[in-house]
């Protein structure tokens, strides 16, 4: 699977596949040494980097909430920072990419970070399948021989932020209901910043260049530039470097398929939301995807063919999510296998008329109760599927499928 942009942009690729330490050093000259606070934070503010893990938190809001260092230098030189990139979500490749060709602008990224809160203490937090270039990354150099590696393991929730500081304290990769927010007691009880390894390789370039050479690329409302796993009705599973604010349908085109091969599009992963064929003119930007009931989430484009059908893609996934919970609340346990139930007899072509609004009602009754935003997100892609398949529905309640492969 090649790295290379078709948009003419290769900031995180720029050293090429699998290089060294020197060829980075090469290619995109040393990381200034003791980054501070007082100059990182303020320069991440005006880049407009946004979080590229799901969450979609400011870059530098989300560093400025670790303890100031107004504390004691105690307190300060016990926060911790941990690279994510677990990568639970089936439909992401991009992570598992990033840390296998450009080790190297994570590892800077993680350092960043530290110096800029004072950490004592790193970790990068991946799959197995990233450990071999992760680990020989960090033999290379000899800034980066503190840095703990720990495996993630393959499940959708090991990569949301509490589930990660468990899996790193305690061998469990479950989220946890907290109150308290990570960055003020996290890890060992200890100030955790928990950044996604996308965001840290920006975070690398920002610092070496600056705020505005960030936003020469992207839009006013979606800077820089960010990295997408295309899969689905394409000739090849992808992952593309692109600017900001690029229209979907555009992205889709440069993986090589075109708006007849496509009958919609799930935005976001398995917590995102379904795009009508009709709507591919949208931009891949937060406050575009908004109108739509959309989010970026991890940069994921899944593309239904034209002759699937959308209620029985839906399904699967939901069914899936349903499996995947961490079974520690009710909305997980009771509910979402009741909304995969639901899901399951519309798809199949269940003539009862109430399904669709027992599903929508179930759905809707989840919401903000779960312990994480597992419930979330699974009831934020049911309802998009009831909205982008609508008239799918109202044939299958007839028993009939309007998708050629399932009629």
């Amino acid at each position: 699977m090649s790295t290379h942009s078709p948009f003419g942009v290769n900031r995180l690729f720029a050293a090429g596949a699998r290089a060294t330490y020197r060829t980075h050093l090469a290619t995109y000259g040393d990381l200034a040494p003791g980054s501070s606070r007082a100059e990182l934070i303020p320069e991440l503010e005006r880049s407009g980097l946004i979080g590229r893990g799901g969450a979609g938190f400011p870059a530098a809001q989300k560093f400025g909430s670790v303890p100031r260092s107004g504390m004691s230098s105690l307190w300060r030189s016990s926060a911790i920072v941990i690279a994510n990139g677990a990568e639970g979500e089936p439909r992401s490749l991009k992570d598992e990419r990033l840390l296998r060709d450009a080790p190297h602008l994570v590892i800077d990224g993680l350092l960043a970070a530290a110096a800029v809160v004072h950490a004592g203490t790193m970790y990068l937090y991946t799959t197995a399948q990233s450990l071999p270039s992760v680990r020989r990354a960090i033999s290379e150099r000899d800034d980066a021989r503190a840095i703990r590696v720990v495996e993630a393991p393959d499940t959708f929730i090991s990569g949301e932020a509490s589930a990660v500081v468990n899996a790193i304290s305690n061998g469990v990769a479950l989220p946890t209901d907290k109150t308290v927010r990570l960055t003020t007691s996290g890890l060992k009880q200890r100030p955790t910043l928990v950044q996604n390894v996308e965001t840290l390789a920006h975070v690398a370039l920002v610092a070496r260049y600056g705020s505005a050479w960030f936003r020469e690329v992207g839009s006013n409302r979606d800077p820089g530039t960010r990295l997408v796993t295309v899969s689905g009705a394409v000739p090849a599973d992808r992952v593309l470097e692109v600017p900001g604010d690029t229209p979907v349908r555009d992205i889709l085109r440069a993986c090589g398929a075109t708006d007849d091969d496509i009958a919609a599009v799930l935005v976001g992963g398995y917590h995102g939301a379904w795009l009508s064929g009709n709507d591919l003119s949208v931009g891949l930007s937060p406050a575009a995807l908004a109108s739509h009931g959309a989010h970026l989430g991890a940069g994921i484009l899944y593309a239904l063919a034209a002759d699937q059908c959308g209620l029985r893609a839906s399904a699967e996934i939901v069914r899936y999510l349903a499996n995947e919970s961490a079974q520690q609340c009710g909305p997980c346990m009771f509910g979402l296998p009741e909304m995969a139930r639901l899901l399951e007899r519309i798809a199949s072509g269940d003539p009862d008329r109430r399904l669709a609004r027992e599903l929508a009602s179930v759905s809707e009754s989840v919401v903000g109760r779960g312990s994480c935003h597992h419930p979330n997100g699974t009831t934020r892609l049911v309802l998009s599927a009831l909205d982008a398949f609508s008239p799918d529905v109202q044939a299958h309640l007839t028993g009939r499928c309007v998708r050629r492969a399932g009629r």
